[in-house]
């Protein structure tokens, strides 16, 4: 019997119009959650506030109902309820951001983009910058003096410890804090909570038991599994989908403007938007109109590729 307590969610960010790279995400996240006879949560992820506005925050709510993915809580067109939005939840943030501070886990960083670039440190293959802990054994005092004259981030330390869980798509994996990512952080010079902390503090606090999304993210789930270890929460199922990609091999983007809605919904109906995303997961055996919900009855995560999926126009 399915386990009617899932609570599947998308967490858009509306720097842009979504592309189908998106809609590829946001339609899997439906349906595991949907097949689970689970709800379904939409929160905006609007924490850089220069490129995200709420004009553009309604327009992916609206896309994502001419597609047929509905959800049961978060933010809908027309309300703004502050708990479903990033920007208005840093008082939230900062309770834990103390509580961290308070355990003596955090420290200021005052190094530049510069700075750290220039340093011979090492990277991931995907071109993550791994901090090379330059700030984290300034002494008290040093720390003091620097910040009358310094801007700084907060970083969280973090061990020598590998972090391993099952992925719902790609099984067992197992990352280490310090050689993959390094002290990473939690607050920016600017003020703003990370991503990192804002979205583990999000997911567990709105009862996120499952988060699906590209396999870009797929490393971010070892800091954040620690922070929720940290924060005494109780961390989702993650699942992680092969991107789409272009056919010289890069990732769909919005800077690029790769099959976004506003040509997606010129050209197409929804179900064939939807049959066209549903033919390349798998999901069915050739490309026809479908809508969300008929492809519900035989959804099966082992019908979805573990490659990236080529896109072409």
């Amino acid at each position: 019997m399915a386990d009617a307590k899932i609570c599947g969610r998308f967490a858009p960010s509306p720097s842009g119009r979504m592309h189908l790279g998106n809609i590829f995400c946001a339609l899997l996240a439906w349906l595991s959650a949907r097949a689970q006879n689970g709800s379904m949560l939409l929160r905006i992820e609007d924490l850089d506030t220069s490129r995200c506005t709420e004009e553009k925050a309604r327009l992916l709510m609206d896309d994502l109902l001419w597609l047929g993915l509905d959800w049961d809580s978060g933010a809908f067109p027309g309300k703004a309820p502050d708990e479903f939005y990033q920007s208005r939840r840093s008082g939230i943030y900062k309770e834990f951001f103390e509580k961290l501070a308070a355990q003596n886990l955090i420290y200021p960083c005052f190094c530049s983009r510069a700075e750290l670039h220039a340093a011979s440190a090492p990277h991931t293959s995907d071109g993550q910058f791994i901090y090379p802990g330059t700030c984290r054994n300034l002494t008290e005092d040093e720390s003091r003096s620097k910040m009358q004259s310094h801007k700084h981030s907060w970083r969280i330390k973090v061990p020598d410890e590998t972090i391993t869980f099952n992925d719902r798509h790609y099984g067992r994996q197992s990352l280490n804090l310090a050689r993959e990512w390094g002290d990473f952080i939690v607050r920016r010079s600017d003020g703003i909570y990370a991503y990192q902390l804002a979205v583990v503090i999000d997911d567990a606090l709105m009862g996120v038991t499952e988060v699906i999304r590209g396999r870009d993210l797929l490393s971010s789930s070892a800091p954040q599994l620690y922070l929720y270890r940290l924060l005494g929460f109780k961390p989702p199922q993650f699942g992680h989908l092969p991107l789409l990609t272009a056919p010289d091999g890069r990732r769909l983007a919005k800077r690029d403007m790769d099959l976004d809605m506003g040509a997606l919904r010129s050209r197409y109906t929804p179900e064939e938007v939807i049959g066209r995303l549903a033919f390349l997961a798998g999901l069915i055996d050739k490309e026809e109109p479908v809508k969300a919900a008929e492809l519900l009855p035989s959804f099966d995560w082992q019908k979805i590729p573990k490659e990236n999926i080529t896109v072409t126009n």
